[in-house]
């Protein structure tokens, strides 16, 4: 790997010398450099280059050679957190450490070695096509539910595996389901020249260097505006783990969202679909799946779900693009 494209190497350029290097690999991907941009967030920081291609902004991320999975607590649980667990092994009258029930959902220890790569910034969903009202394709019942939605005020209708209305603004997007199978979604991204990063790529994006249980620490911020866990003190907040992490990328921030990852089959990180908040196990084991180090998930099946399942496009750098 080309030492200055590795992290360590990297973060230790000046401006002009990084300036250079996004330059070179705008023009060999035939994206437009937006410039130079710091992510400083939750102990971490890089100032990287920010592109955009195809209506995409991508960032750059070095590569580096780094520790995924988990041990044991860095730090330790804070306060809060073991307060809800414990509650939540008293209801289900259950003795077990919460360690090692959280131990069992992770991923083991292991050295991997991350090469840079060109990274979309932002989740992005699996099969759904907009649509006018008017396309021929919307069939007259899923239009005449949606004429009585619309009555009531409400902003997001969907028919499953069928069609979605959403309100935007006065108006109305509607979309079309089309199924979408794992070698579909595969090949669809190799014809763009894109992939999808590794469970292992993937951890590091998601925590970069981090030995704690999230990027943040060991245990969960309940001072966070979560999803599926707010109040009305956060309308109008941002939600904190949506928003750019060290690298600049909006990851691992709603459980109900799987990000799907490079794998010979289906497999995903990221979320598990909401099934722990759905089973009522509260915030912490709800976003536990969230973690860098939570154990990817292969699925059972092959045909991608639209409203649970997205990717995140990713391109590797070659060292040969910088010569």
């Amino acid at each position: 790997m080309d030492q200055k494209l590795c992290r360590p190497r990297f973060d230790q350029l000046g401006s002009p010398e990084k300036l250079a290097l996004m330059e070179k690999l705008a023009a060999c991907y035939a994206m437009t450099f937006l410039g130079l941009h710091t992510f400083d967030r939750w102990g971490q920081s890089c100032t990287t280059g920010v592109f955009e291609k195809d209506g995409r902004e991508f960032v750059f991320v070095p590569g580096d050679t780094v520790t995924l999975g988990w041990e044991g607590f860095a730090v330790g649980l804070n306060q809060e957190s073991r307060e809800e667990l414990e509650y939540l092994f008293r209801e289900w009258e259950l003795e077990r450490d919460p360690e090692k029930l959280i131990g069992e959902k992770l991923a083991p220890v292991r050295q991997a070695a991350i090469g840079p790569m060109l990274v979309g910034r932002e989740l992005e969903e699996i099969g759904w096509e907009p649509v006018a009202l008017d396309d021929p394709r919307l069939l007259p019942d899923w239009l005449e539910e949606f004429r009585q939605f619309a009555l009531t005020g409400g902003n997001s209708l969907t028919r499953v595996n069928c069609a979605r209305f959403e309100r935007d603004g006065d108006s109305w997007q509607a979309c079309l389901y089309h199924k979408v199978d794992h070698p579909d979604l595969l090949k669809l991204l190799k014809d763009q020249g894109l992939s999808l990063p590794t469970a292992d790529e993937w951890a590091y994006l998601c925590g970069g260097s981090c030995r704690t249980l999230f990027p943040w620490g060991d245990g969960l911020d309940y001072s966070m505006h979560l999803y599926w866990f707010e109040g009305p003190e956060d309308k109008g907040r941002p939600y904190d783990m949506e928003e750019p992490n060290f690298f600049g990328l909006s990851i691992a921030y709603d459980p109900y969202m799987r990000e799907v990852v490079q794998a010979d089959r289906f497999t995903t990180c990221g979320g598990d679909g909401g099934c722990n908040i759905c089973g009522g196990m509260g915030p912490f084991l709800g976003f536990l799946p969230c973690s860098p180090h939570y154990r990817p998930e292969v699925q059972e099946y092959d045909t991608l779900d639209g409203d649970y399942d997205f990717y995140r496009p990713v391109i590797r750098v070659e060292d040969s693009d910088q010569q």
